[in-house]
C-alpha cells in the first residue's frame, strides 16, 4: 500500500484539476468539484484546510475513482 502524502486542501484541488475535475463552486472553506464520466457525474467536496487528515484525503481519493498511486502521480 502506498503511503498518503500530507497535503493541503489547495494541493488536493490542483491534483484533482489535473485528473479532469473542475471547480463548480466554493462556499466558505469548502470547494465543490465535478467530473462527468460516461457512467455518472462524480461530485467531490474538498475542505481547504492547511493539512488534510489522512481519512479525509483517503475518502476524497476513493470517491474520485483514483487510486492512491494515481493521485500521488498528479501531485
Amino acid at each position: 500500500m502506498t503511503a498518503l502524502p500530507v497535503i493541503s486542501g489547495r494541493e488536493a484541488v490542483k491534483a484533482l484539476n489535473r485528473a479532469g475535475f473542475r471547480v463548480v463552486r466554493q462556499r466558505g472553506s469548502h470547494v465543490r468539484l465535478e467530473k462527468r464520466t460516461e457512467e455518472r457525474l462524480i461530485k467531490l467536496t474538498v475542505p481547504l484546510h492547511k493539512s488534510l487528515k489522512k481519512g479525509t484525503l483517503r475518502r476524497i481519493i476513493k470517491d474520485s475513482g483514483l487510486t492512491v498511486q494515481e493521485f500521488n502521480g498528479l501531485l
